[in-house]
């Protein structure tokens, strides 16, 4: 195949693409910060422009910038955004036409998982919605006649020829091109879009100058996507304590992202960088708690020595942070005879390099992406991006390889509610709508079973605020589950780790309760004691009935006052004025959800009490500080109200 053709025009391409394929396109486009918007929206663009035309697109994670609303959420957000995004940033046009239900009916878009949230109750979305494994996508996708292929990419030049990097996404592009050619489907037109801030790395990512057909280079190319930093509560540095006991040294690591992950990622580094402090917290989690007992059994309290080697379908922050801290740092190899020799300790790692992580995509801070640039100039062996099908499964002729690799693997990942049995509602509600997607997480939960020592761990906050109420996330039971009880194994709240593998029903229902927020144990006991899964005479430990947010606050007051569970524990993206902000605009919201909320919101008003310090600057920074109109000095007054109340002891109003 002859060298792409080079491009440097976004609407001649979309219109070149147009005229080689016809009306009618099959668009297959990467997950996550692979996809080229620009392209995208030029080919978006024609579509609807052209009723004749159709546009069929297969993708996933669709990301966009937070929609502000009106008010304070605007004067927030607005500034924010356009500085941590750029004000050339390019949202995908037909995303935000499913949020705002007026995508055009000669455009469908297929997407096996769902920027979290963002598309509930959005008709077309949910509709046009595959629920799909991660590693089946490709295998399902090579029988929907794709006739293009669009992916952003970083390219080199080398004294061979130009070469591409498939850096944040050879998840599925290399599998599906693979299952084309099995399938007996003619090869897509593939187009690479050059974007020069992604980083380039080599080996499977890597591909030769003639894998493309077309190459765009536009002019300009507005920031990559870059995942704000957020902050961490006690109740997550709560699991993330009880999950880094679970961690065997010399073991593999998966780890998804969001507040849970970086809960889990400080703990860990806590654990290595100041133990004493590290136990200390456990112990007053829960004193010699099942979690003690289990990290004995199957993970460990001292610090690493052999250290971590990572398999994760997503690259993310806490990776590069466990890297720096020399916890990730056992090499393996794509070679059995190697990976064997390492194993009996006959190998110097030194000599034959090989790879301490492996990931199929990779999502996160503009610090990442320096960071993997970096990594890749000064040791290209340490990260291996590559296919899906290489990291979240086993099967086929690399499984003894992949086993030795992922030796004591604690697969990580979060869901949004268990129930007593066991089972893990990750995805969707019991009504069928799609929260976000299964990805891999069954993937992971069944080679965690596969594995002779790989265990998953399922993180999971025992609570959540719906309607200014606290709801229970540990349920009796519920109508929809991602991950159901036979593949039962371990759940980790704020209160503990539940052991559940090889357990009875009852014996499981204790263990779940065992982590529950002590306010519902007494209901959800008395529903399993009613449909006989509980005996009769159960009675509810005294010590259970300290799970209680204010006990959590308390045991871990002390780190806190160190300085050793900061609220943003890898640095924020966000101003110190904005961080001032932040639980001001939050109390806020949660007294505008209820009656009584809105009732206290009143009496701040009122009366808002003592000046604090930096107010000036926050109303500055709103644009409050000389408000003329009434709605404006209303607002200016509901922020002077948030910003001294939410800095009051827990439980005034």
């Amino acid at each position: 195949m002859p060298p792409a053709m080079r491009l440097d025009d976004t609407a001649a391409c979309a219109h070149l693409i147009a005229d080689r394929l016809g009306p009618h396109l099959c668009v297959a486009a990467p997950l996550g910060l692979g996809k080229p918007h620009g392209l995208l929206n030029a080919l978006y663009r024609l579509t609807v422009a052209d009723p004749a035309r159709s546009l069929r697109l297969y993708t996933a994670l669709s990301l966009t910038r937070p929609q502000p609303g009106a008010g304070l959420q605007r004067r927030f957000l607005g500034p924010f955004l356009e500085r941590h995004f750029g004000a050339d940033y390019e949202d995908l046009e037909y995303a935000l036409a499913e949020r705002h239900h007026a995508l055009p009916a000669n455009v469908a878009v297929h997407e096996f998982y769902l920027q979290s949230g963002a598309l509930l109750h959005a008709p077309r979305a949910q509709r046009d919605y595959i629920s799909q494994n991660y590693t089946h996508v490709a295998r399902d996708l090579a029988l929907q006649d794709v006739n293009l292929l669009v992916q952003l990419v970083a390219r080199r030049e080398t004294p061979a020829g130009t070469r591409y990097s498939l850096s944040c996404n050879p998840d599925l592009t290399l599998d599906f091109l693979a299952q084309c050619v099995r399938a007996g489907k003619p090869r897509p037109l593939c187009v690479a879009v050059v974007h020069p801030d992604l980083p380039y790395l080599s080996g499977h990512a890597e591909v030769p100058g003639d894998f493309f057909d077309l190459e765009l280079v536009p002019p300009q190319s507005p920031r990559l996507f870059a995942l704000p930093r957020t902050p961490v509560d006690v109740a997550e540095y709560a699991i993330g304590l009880h999950a880094s006991a679970l961690v065997r040294d010399g073991g593999c690591l998966q780890i998804g992202i969001g507040a849970l992950s970086d809960a889990l990622v400080r703990s860990l580094l806590l654990r290595q960088q100041d133990n004493t402090a590290w136990r200390d917290g456990l112990r007053a989690l829960g004193g010699e708690s099942p979690t003690l007992a289990l990290a004995r059994r199957i993970g460990g309290l001292e610090p690493f020595e052999t250290g971590l080697y990572g398999a994760s379908e997503m690259v993310m922050d806490g990776f590069m942070h466990l890297a720096r801290a020399g916890i990730l740092k056992r090499r393996s190899w794509d070679n059995l005879a190697l990976e064997k020799a390492s194993v009996a300790g006959r190998l110097n790692p030194a000599t034959p390099g090989g790879h301490y992580l492996r990931g199929a995509f990779f999502l996160g801070s503009r610090e990442l992406y320096e960071w993997l640039d970096a990594t890749e100039a000064a040791d290209p062996d340490a990260i291996d991006m590559c296919p899906v099908s290489n990291v979240n499964q086993l099967y086929g002729d690399h499984q003894p390889l992949a086993a030795l690799q992922r030796r004591g693997a604690r697969f990580f990942n979060t869901c949004m509610m268990a129930t007593l049995l066991g089972d893990a509602v990750s995805d969707a509600l019991e009504d069928g709508q799609v929260v976000s997607g299964v990805g891999g997480q069954y993937n992971f939960v069944a080679m965690a079973h596969e594995l002779d020592d790989g265990r998953s761990i399922l993180l999971l906050r025992s609570t959540r605020r719906e309607g200014g109420e606290v709801r229970t996330n540990i349920r009796f039971n519920y109508g929809h589950v991602t991950i159901p009880r036979h593949l039962r194994d371990i759940v980790v709240t704020e209160y503990g780790a539940a052991d559940l593998r090889g357990k009875s029903d009852s014996e499981c229902i204790e263990a779940m309760l065992s982590i529950c927020d002590a306010r519902f144990l007494d209901a959800l006991a008395a529903e399993a004691k009613a449909n006989g899964k509980l005996a009769p005479g159960f009675r509810i430990p005294e010590a259970w009935r300290r799970h209680r947010p204010e006990c959590l606050a308390k045991a871990l007051a002390p780190l806190q006052r160190a300085g050793l569970l900061p609220a943003f524990p890898f640095g924020s993206d966000f101003s110190g004025v904005e961080q001032q902000l932040l639980p001001a605009l939050a109390w806020l919201k949660e007294r505008s959800a209820t009656w009584r909320g809105r009732l206290a919101l009143a009496r701040a008003l009122a009366r808002p009490g003592a000046p604090v310090a930096g107010e000036g600057a926050a109303l500055e920074r709103m644009q409050l500080a000389s408000p003329g109109r009434i709605g404006d000095r209303l607002q200016r007054r509901l922020v002077l109200a948030a910003l001294r109340r939410s800095r009051q002891p827990t439980g005034v109003a």
